[in-house]
C-alpha cells in the first residue's frame, strides 16, 4: 500500500510515536510519503528526527505565493471540486474556534497537498495524525479529488471542543478512523453517526523492539520519581508539587525529576520555590527519547498526575523499562495501568491522593516494586508492539477502502 502521512508539525520530539509508527508500516511494505505543514526549520537534535526532517515535503516552505498558485491551479484543472472544497472550507469555519481565514489557508494547503501528491505519484490512503487542523487539510484534499483519507485521534483537544473541530464532519468524510484507545473511541462514537460508527477502530501506539531490550531495568533503590511530559495545565505538575511538598513535610527523603519543558515552566519553578523544596525537584528541560529512557531507568517509579489525556506514550516506555506508574483514573490510562498490579492508580486533581500513591511507592520494596514493573512490562509487550499495531492499521485501510465512504 502507498499511504501519505500528514502531520501538522514533523518531526517533533512529542511525536516520536509517528515515526515509530510510519517505520514499522515501511517494515511491513507500505511506501510512506510524509507531509507536514511546518517543521522544515524547527531545531531538532535527534538524528532520527534529522533524516525524517530530509525525507518530508513542507506545505508551507514555498510561502504564501505557493500556496496561491497551487490554489489557482486547482480551481482551473477541477473548477467544480474547487468551489465544492471551498463550501466545505467556509461550513467548517461557522462553529469553529477559528474564524473563516484559517479554513481558507487550509484549502490552500489541501490544495499544496494535492498538486505534490500528483507530482510524487499519488496514494491510495492520506492519513492525518490528529483530529484538528490536518484532518481538515486531509478532509479537504479528499473533497478536491485527492485520495481516501483517514485520522488518528488522539485526544484531549479533539475531545474538549469536538464541534468546534467539526469532528463529526470528518468522521463521516473519512473512510477510517483510528483511536488509540477503548476510551477514545467511545468519545468519537459520541459524536459519529451510528452508521460511523464502524470506521472508528482502535489501533494502540506502539513501542520499537529495541525500546523493549532484552529485559526489565532492576528496580533501583534510590527513592527518586520521574515525571515526563510537557509542562501544561492537563499534565498537572503543579499539583505533583503540591504533592511534593506534602512529602517534604513530613520529612521524606526523595527526589522528583520533572523530565520536559513548557509554557507552564515559570509557574512551576516559581511553585518549587514558594514550597521550598527546590533542593528536591529538578526539571531538565526537553529531552531525548534515549534521555527519557535514562531518566526512566534511574527512577523507582513513573509518576503522572494529568487530569487530561489520551493514552500517554511515556506510560508504555516506563512499563517497558519495568517501572511501575503512578497515575489518574483519566481517558485511557486505566486500560493499561491497573491498580496495584501495575502501579497506583489515584485520583485527578487531589494533591493529597498524589501525595498517598508516591508514600507508598517511595515505602514499596524491591521486591514488590520488581513485581509491578514485571507485570507492566509483560503488559505493554502484549498490547504496544509497533510492528503488530502497524499490522492492524493497514488492515483498517485495506478493509476501509472495500467499504465505500457513504
Amino acid at each position: 500500500m502507498r499511504v501519505a502521512y500528514l502531520v501538522n508539525q514533523y518531526p517533533k520530539v512529542s511525536h516520536t510515536f509517528i515515526r515509530r509508527e510510519i517505520a514499522a508500516l515501511e517494515r511491513h511494505g507500505a511506501s510512506v510519503l510524509r507531509f507536514a505543514v511546518r517543521g522544515w526549520d524547527a531545531d531538532v537534535v535527534d538524528p532520527d528526527d534529522q533524516a525524517e526532517r530530509g525525507r518530508t515535503h513542507y506545505l508551507l516552505q514555498g510561502g504564501v505565493g505557493r500556496l496561491l498558485a497551487a490554489m489557482l491551479a486547482q480551481a482551473l484543472a477541477a473548477p467544480a471540486r474547487f468551489f465544492a472544497a471551498l463550501a466545505l472550507a467556509l461550513r467548517m469555519s461557522r462553529r469553529a474556534d477559528r474564524p473563516w481565514p484559517f479554513h481558507l489557508i487550509y484549502l490552500a494547503e489541501a490544495c499544496a497537498l494535492v498538486r505534490a501528491l500528483k507530482q510524487q505519484g499519488g496514494a491510495e490512503q492520506l492519513h492525518a495524525h490528529f483530529g484538528t487542523n490536518a484532518a481538515e487539510v486531509a478532509m479537504l484534499a479528499q473533497a478536491l479529488g485527492g485520495p481516501p483519507f483517514s485520522f488518528t485521534v488522539h485526544g484531549p483537544e479533539e475531545f474538549d471542543k469536538p464541534q468546534f473541530l467539526g469532528l463529526a464532519e470528518k468522521i463521516k468524510r473519512s473512510n477510517c478512523v483510528i483511536a488509540i484507545s477503548a476510551y477514545g473511541r467511545s468519545q468519537l462514537w459520541r459524536w459519529a453517526a451510528l452508521a460511523d460508527w464502524p470506521k472508528v477502530r482502535v489501533v494502540h501506539c506502539g513501542l520499537e523492539t529495541s525500546f523493549f531490550g532484552d529485559a526489565a531495568v532492576p528496580p533501583t533503590a534510590a527513592p527518586r520519581l520521574v515525571c515526563v511530559g510537557r509542562l501544561c495545565e492537563q499534565k498537572g505538575q503543579l499539583l505533583l508539587v503540591e504533592a511534593a511538598a506534602q512529602l517534604a513535610a513530613e520529612s521524606l527523603k526523595f527526589e522528583l525529576v520533572l523530565a520536559g519543558d513548557g509554557e507552564m515552566r515559570p509557574e512551576v519553578e516559581a511553585a518549587i520555590r514558594r514550597h521550598g523544596i527546590a533542593d528536591r525537584v529538578r526539571i531538565t528541560g526537553w529531552i531525548s527519547s534515549a534521555q527519557v529512557r535514562d531518566e526512566l531507568a534511574a527512577a523507582r517509579a513513573l509518576v503522572l498526575p494529568s487530569f487530561a489525556e489520551g493514552l500517554p506514550v511515556v506510560i508504555m516506555e516506563a512499563m517497558a523499562v519495568g517501572r511501575p506508574v503512578l497515575s489518574t483514573y483519566v481517558a485511557g490510562i486505566p486500560e493499561l495501568v491497573r491498580d496495584g498490579v501495575e502501579g497506583w492508580l489515584f485520583e485527578a486533581g487531589s494533591p493529597d491522593a498524589a501525595a498517598r500513591a508516591m508514600r507508598a511507592c517511595l515505602a514499596a520494596s524491591p521486591e514488590a516494586l520488581g513485581a509491578m514493573g514485571e507485570a507492566g512490562r509483560a503488559r505493554v509487550l502484549a498490547r504496544h508492539q509497533v510492528d503488530s499495531e502497524a499490522a492492524r492499521l493497514l488492515a483498517a485501510w485495506r478493509e476501509a477502502q472495500r467499504e465505500p465512504v457513504r
